[in-house]
């Protein structure tokens, strides 16, 4: 592989780091702090696009800030998978920030200046992540991540929002700390480095089999932003956060960056061929881990059905398509690590699209339940018929983005001989069905309420849920870079 090094990496995630200082200086002019805010959104998007055709001809590009240890720098290299973590991430802060101003000036929330501050940190984090070169710097902003988004999920500052806050950081800063960073230290203490290795760096490295699977299993549940079972329940309670909090960093940014976490472990620091090989008495690690996926895919489709606050019910199906990916990449399969990676896009349009639906619901509304939605599909047509393309996306039904990748974790399932996980990802996908389209129902084929006046929500908030709610459909005909990249990523992982 041809490595480019340029400073265009380090830029990228700049851009939106240095972003809070203008907003601060511009608090006081609300439509001057968010030109800045769409100034640096498309410049940090322009610059992931600057490297995509390099990375498209099968190029990186690296970038190396500081060594802190010997073999351990804080350096940033872009891959095709990064970059496609990187290009779904940086679109949708556009989309969202658009959504953001109709969300928080239609319900005059307070504090916006701090919102939009750390909203722009946040994104800085998320592009780190999926740019980082080794497992530290990986590290580093997955804690930034956790730290940043903190007063996005305690915006309200009300007692559910303090208490949620609370869940929220013992879950994500304990399992990092007690987990993650013992992990990290074994790992090195044997191979002498963190780097992300197309290969792995642990095969050669003479650690004992035992202790390498543990490591494994600390790395898989100490990404909790990746909401696997039993380290779940933060994700429901950081729902009291806003809406665009919801929409963006826990459909897109945080539990993205969780699976995606865990991914590059598996990928870079393991290798699938060492990972297959792993024992803990006379069973493989990765089956046990895909186990506990499995049936975190299962209990949160369950759950999900018994919800009848709205975003409730959208975040224990986030922890269901979470699993999707997490599973995925411990089949260890070309197949199921490409259906892991497409999946990333898929249900981050499809889920997106969700949560803004339930925003503008709750702008115009006030409403938060689903038992309250009789009949509004007829007051919010837009709105409720965004729903509907979101929903085929989440639940894998052609013509949707959803279909292309569930398909690749079907026939990954099949491949690595395991077929109770095939039947694990269509049982969710019925489950999915059975939770998501009687909402639907209920809005377009229920008596409406009487003397309920509804109007659609404003093009602020109508416009980004059409437009990703669309999106989600035209990637099932036009999957184009994305699985392009998901390839290229597979083929460097598995070495074809």
């Amino acid at each position: 592989m041809n490595v480019i090094g340029s400073t265009v990496p380090l830029y990228a995630v700049l851009v939106s780091f240095i972003l809070p200082v203008f907003l601060v200086l511009s608090r006081k002019n609300p439509n001057r702090r968010e030109q800045w805010t769409f100034v640096a959104g498309w410049i940090k998007l322009v610059l992931v696009l600057m490297m995509l055709p390099g990375i498209l001809a099968g190029a990186a590009y690296e970038a190396v800030i500081i060594d802190v240890i010997p073999g351990v720098p804080i350096a940033f290299r872009v891959d095709a998978m990064g970059i496609l973590f990187a290009l779904v991430a940086s679109f949708l802060w556009i989309v969202t920030t658009v959504y953001a101003i109709g969300y928080m000036r239609g319900l005059h929330e307070h504090s916006q200046t701090r919102f939009y501050a750390f909203f722009a940190l946040s994104l800085s984090a998320t592009l780190g992540v999926a740019f980082s070169a080794n497992l530290f710097t990986l590290y580093l902003f997955y804690e930034m991540l956790s730290l940043s988004t903190y007063p996005l999920v305690t915006h309200h500052q009300d007692k559910e929002a303090r208490a949620a806050g609370r869940k929220y950081l013992t879950y994500i800063l304990g399992t990092s700390i007690g987990l993650v960073l013992p992990a990290m230290v074994i790992v090195y203490s044997y191979a002498g480095t963190l780097d992300f290795s197309s290969g792995g760096v642990l095969a050669e490295s003479g650690i004992p089999s035992t202790v390498a699977g543990i490591a494994l299993m600390m790395f898989v549940f100490g990404f909790a932003k990746s909401g696997l079972m039993p380290f779940h329940s933060w994700l429901p309670g950081a729902m009291v956060a806003p809406t665009p909090v919801s929409s963006l960093l826990h459909a897109v940014a945080v539990v993205k960056v969780g699976v995606f976490s865990i991914l590059r472990v598996v990928s870079g620091i393991y290798g699938p061929e060492y990972t297959s090989g792993l024992f803990l008495g006379s069973v493989k690690v990765h089956v046990i881990l895909a186990v506990i996926a499995g049936i975190t895919v299962v209990m949160s489709s369950l759950i999900a059905l018994s919800q009848d606050g709205l975003k409730r019910r959208l975040a224990f199906s986030t922890i269901g398509q979470l699993g999707y990916i997490v599973l995925g990449a411990l089949l260890l399969t070309p197949q199921a690590l490409a259906g892991s990676l497409l999946h990333i896009v898929m249900h981050a349009f499809g889920k997106i699209t969700l949560f803004f639906c339930a925003g503008a619901i709750y702008v115009q509304t006030g409403k938060k339940y689903i038992s309250q939605l009789n009949g509004i599909g007829w007051k919010m047509p837009f709105t409720m018929a965004a729903f509907f393309l979101g929903s085929l996306s989440v639940v894998g039904m052609p013509p949707a983005g959803g279909f292309i990748s569930k398909w690749y974790l079907v026939t990954g399932a099949f491949a690595s001989e395991q077929r109770p996980f095939m039947i694990c990802y269509l049982l969710s996908s019925l489950l999915g069905a059975a939770y998501l389209f009687p909402i639907v129902f209920r809005a377009f084929f229920y008596s409406e309420p009487e003397n309920d006046v509804i109007e659609e929500a404003p093009l602020c908030c109508v416009a980004p849920l059409v437009v990703t709610g669309l999106i989600s459909i035209a990637i099932f005909f036009f999957p184009g870079v994305f699985a392009d990249l998901a390839q290229r990523a597979v083929s460097g992982v598995f070495g074809n």
